[in-house]
Formats: C-alpha cells, sequence, structure tokens
C-alpha cells in the first residue's frame, strides 16, 4: 500500500488564535486565512492532521470529553469555513507537573515527543519524510524533526514564548522555514508538492 504525505498542524496558534487555556465554544477564534490556507492543503493532497498538547486536562479545568467536544466543534467550523476535513485530531491530556494525578505521568505523546505523529503514521500509513509539522512553538519543532518531518514554525501564536516544559527539549533543533501564517505555510507546501523529485 502506497503511503500517503501528511500535514500536521497544531491546534492553538495555528488554526485558531491562542487564548492561553481554550475550554469554551465561546473562546474559539480561527485564524485569518486559516479557511484558504486549508483549500491550498486540500488541493495538495497532503492529509491535514491536528497534534495539541492540552494541558487543560492535566490542570483539572477540563475533561478528554471536554476536548473532543471542543476539537468536534472546531472542525465543523473549519468545514463550514473552508469546505475541508481534518483527517484526524490527537492530543495528549498529560503534563509531568499535571494537578491531576492520573496525568501526571512523562508520556511519549506530549511535544517535544513524537508520539502522536507516530501514531497517527501508524494508523494512517503516513510517510513521515514526505510530511510536514506546522506549529507556533518550539516543541512542535521539535516533535516534528524527531519524527522525520519537513517543519514550519509560523508566527500567529507563541513562537517567542519560552517552552513551558523542557524535558525532552532539543533547543538547538531549527524550523525548516519560518512563516507569517499558516496561508504562507501552506504555500511552500503546495509549492513542495509540485516540485520535481530529485535526480
Amino acid at each position: 500500500m502506497i503511503q500517503q504525505k501528511a500535514v500536521f498542524l497544531d491546534r492553538d496558534g495555528v488554526l485558531i488564535e491562542d487564548v492561553s487555556l481554550l475550554t469554551r465554544r465561546d473562546q474559539v477564534r480561527v485564524c485569518k486565512k486559516t479557511s484558504e490556507a486549508l483549500k491550498v492543503l486540500n488541493r495538495s493532497g497532503y492529509k491535514p492532521f491536528v497534534v495539541s498538547n492540552q494541558t487543560v486536562v492535566a490542570r483539572g479545568l477540563a475533561t478528554e470529553e471536554d476536548v473532543e467536544e471542543l476539537n468536534s466543534f472546531i472542525q465543523k467550523l473549519l468545514l463550514e469555513k473552508s469546505g475541508c476535513k481534518i483527517e484526524h485530531f490527537y492530543y495528549c491530556p498529560h503534563h509531568p507537573e499535571a494537578t491531576l494525578p492520573q496525568y501526571r505521568i512523562k508520556c511519549k505523546c506530549r511535544k517535544p515527543r513524537p508520539g502522536m505523529l507516530l501514531q497517527a503514521a501508524r494508523e494512517y500509513n503516513l510517510d513521515l519524510s514526505a510530511s510536514f509539522m506546522v506549529g507556533d512553538r518550539i516543541s512542535d519543532i521539535v516533535a516534528g524533526h524527531k519524527a522525520g518531518c519537513t517543519t514550519i514554525l509560523v508566527k500567529t501564536g507563541m513562537h517567542q514564548a519560552n517552552p513551558i516544559v523542557s524535558d525532552g527539549m532539543d533547543l538547538s533543533v531549527e524550523p525548516d522555514y519560518v512563516c507569517t501564517d499558516l496561508y504562507e505555510a501552506s504555500m511552500i507546501i503546495l509549492e513542495d508538492r509540485n516540485s520535481p523529485p530529485n535526480t
């Protein structure tokens, strides 16, 4: 079976505005040009996935069911605005300093670790070496790098913020590209799609 290419997207700060601790529908604001970007990605043939750390669960501010309901709401909103569907929303509810003991673990899924990307690759038969990771934090970039993806840092979120948790973070890793927003990133991905193979 032929492996498919993917674009992994952080949620808060890339698709929607980062409001720090998102727990309610009325806090959701889609970033400018997100709809146009998703249309470009749809044309490119890359399958879009969301991979996000959700510390609101670890802090006891929301349940996993709350996060999944919010993701479904965001999915519907993006579909209405762009006509494009996110293949799957992956999220990590853990944190090494979690308020709730059951989530206080050093997991493999929390970025900067690449667990969510590796899981998606297994479940959807993805070629990670031909895929992209787009995020607004260095943790996104490190996770993408560890998974073997091309990485793009966008400036629509917390791109200048210090890492929330430095555990497992290789700060020497730099993004392959830096873009203003997801739309600019999508044009780079589209250009890669249209580039002739190396000879």
